[in-house]
């Protein structure tokens, strides 16, 4: 259960991210938080910068400054968008830390789960078995 590289995480993790901005119900709502959340992931090394005013997913290169910094496991974040993780406990635990604006990053949970089902279909859909937890 590994993503190969940071590309595979920007794929995947930045990839929910681009088809929730993509969603006429949750794109407006997660433009609507107006923050810019930084994941900073380990094994393998990667960063996707959610950027929800420009509606932007990058590796971090130039842009707006994170309103939050996430600090985690790439496999912890690949359970997270499969809702195998609460994120209190995890951040309670150590397993996600968290820099910057707490409130602001809460808001996004709501619209996380209704993005689980869609990140385990996109697994699916390309045959990453191997990622599903």
């Amino acid at each position: 259960m590994r993503f190969n590289d940071a590309a595979d995480v920007q794929k995947y993790i930045g990839g929910i991210f681009r088809e929730a901005f993509a969603d006429d119900e949750i794109g407006p709502r997660l433009r609507g938080t107006g923050i810019v959340l930084k994941f900073s992931f380990s094994e393998p090394d990667a960063v996707v910068v959610i950027d929800t005013v420009g509606a932007t997913v990058t590796d971090g290169t130039g842009g707006a400054a994170p309103t939050a910094v996430m600090s985690l496991a790439a496999d912890t974040g690949n359970a997270y968008w499969q809702g195998k993780v609460n994120l209190p406990l995890a951040m309670a635990r150590g397993k996600i830390k968290v820099e910057g604006n707490i409130a602001s990053l809460l808001k996004l949970a709501p619209l996380g789960k209704k993005l689980y089902p869609r990140y385990v279909q996109t697994l699916r859909r390309d045959g990453r078995h191997d990622l599903i937890v």
